[in-house]
């Protein structure tokens, strides 16, 4: 039993793939997306052939046409709607992103002022959203407090739970998520301080705001705008990635028509995870690890590159890109700027510049390309400010939430939408008797 895959190139408009299975042919359209990426429909593959096609990890499959981001992880490439990052990074704020990513262009002046205003206008979350947050032990971890209230937030806005909103709802309920979960966010940590919650002001930018309800002491906290605006570059990055595994459950649950609330909360749980979300919480874990250790970051160096040892050193290299992370790049200015400006002096600190500086000139890594990613700097950037450990990952969930806003909007306008349903390949028993509790062995 054989089988094989040509493709024939005579011309875009024809390309056709072949796949040949037990003496049949099946042919099955090649589609190109406007970077130039292939890929065979196999849309009718199970109706035409009775095959299915096997991927652990999904990792190439296409499962669906997306407009809003892009990138190439060989040549270290990332743009949103067309626009590379480090073009926006340089030029455009965190809610300029926003707006590109759910509304497919850079809005006018007036049109991100008036966008600006509505997110501002959400300055309160529900007392039962609050009361929620606070109902939770304090070691719990505060991805379960923040995916909880999400989710609740259907209860109290049910309007936009019942149904997918259109037209003006929608833009409302964009807005409505990036003010609330921004509040949320900064009420999740005041809460697990044990600190008076900070009112929202308006007068504030997004991350100026989100710094003052976090860190005031008298109901402003004086923050640099410098490190404000490395907080700004910081959730840039962070705001979409094509279909991740958070992105891509965002999609799934929101193929079944669930409300955003649901879709978002399903995101913060698949963000959790310490090989998504949660690795820049793994380095600086790692740092504790080695400064505890006495703070000989070389040692580790050298355990790293030892096949025979266990030990990972986090923050270097990237599933995707295979090359660099164009996000490190831009995120390491930022990094240093707030590390100059806030005048650090920590430990764990010094042990990441040491493993960063020894990585870059180390030929090990240097032939792999093991440069450090977006997570190894953005928990240093997260550790200076002053945010702690296991409220990484909802830092990152509050920069992703435009970029799961966008891919949710995306989807349900979709004329194609279906509900996902993967197949699977079934490898468990044929035939097993079942047999009475009695006579079954202890």
């Amino acid at each position: 039993m054989t089988s094989t895959v040509t493709t024939t190139t005579t011309n875009l408009s024809t390309n056709k793939a072949k796949i040949e299975f037990e003496g049949k042919t099946f042919e099955f359209p090649v589609v190109t997306g406007t970077e130039g990426e292939r890929a065979i429909d196999i849309t009718e593959l199970r109706a035409k052939s009775g095959l299915i096609t096997m991927d652990n990890g999904l990792m190439n499959t296409g499962s669906c046409f997306s407009s809003i981001t892009y990138l190439d992880g060989d040549l270290g490439t990332l743009k949103y709607r067309g626009i590379p990052i480090e073009v926006l990074a340089a030029k455009s704020t965190f809610t300029e992103i926003a707006y590109l990513l759910v509304y497919t262009k850079l809005p006018t002046k007036k049109e991100l002022t008036s966008f600006e205003e509505r997110i501002a206008s959400y300055d309160t979350i529900p007392d039962g959203i609050i009361n929620l947050l606070k109902s939770f032990p304090a070691d719990a971890h505060p991805m379960a407090s923040m995916s909880a209230a999400t989710v609740a937030l259907s209860g109290y806005y049910t309007e936009f739970a019942e149904k997918i909103p259109k037209g003006e709802a929608l833009e409302i309920l964009i807005a409505q998520m990036l003010g609330q979960f921004k509040i949320m966010t900064a009420a999740c940590y005041r809460i697990r301080k044990n600190l008076p919650l900070v009112k929202s002001d308006k007068k504030l930018s997004y991350c100026g705001d989100f710094l003052n309800m976090m860190f005031s002491r008298d109901g402003k906290a004086n923050i640099d705008p410098e490190v404000i605006k490395a907080l700004d570059v910081l959730l840039m990055l962070h705001a979409d990635h094509e279909q991740n595994c958070s992105t891509a459950t965002v999609r799934m649950v929101g193929s079944a028509q669930s409300n955003i609330f649901a879709s978002a909360a399903a995101g913060i749980n698949a963000l959790w995870g310490p090989l998504h979300g949660g690795a820049n919480q793994k380095v600086i874990e790692m740092l504790e690890m080695i400064h505890k250790d006495g703070g000989g970051y070389k040692k580790f160096i050298a355990k790293a590159k030892d096949k025979s040892d266990s030990f990972l050193l986090m923050g270097f290299g990237h599933r995707v890109y295979k090359n660099f992370d164009p996000r490190a790049t831009i995120i390491k200015k930022a990094c240093d700027t707030v590390l100059q400006k806030l005048g650090i002096k920590d430990p764990l600190l010094d042990i990441a510049k040491g493993l960063e500086e020894e990585a870059l000139k180390d030929s090990y890594f240097v032939e792999r390309k093991l440069y450090p990613n977006v997570d190894f700097y953005s928990g240093i950037i997260y550790r200076a400010l002053g945010i702690p450990t296991e409220m990484f990952t909802v830092m990152f969930a509050l920069g992703r939430m435009p970029g799961w806003l966008a891919q949710w909007k995306e989807q349900s306008e979709s004329p194609v939408n279906r509900i996902a349903r993967p197949r699977q390949i079934f490898n468990g028993h044929v035939n097993q008797e079942y047999t009475s509790i009695e006579t079954r062995n202890s």
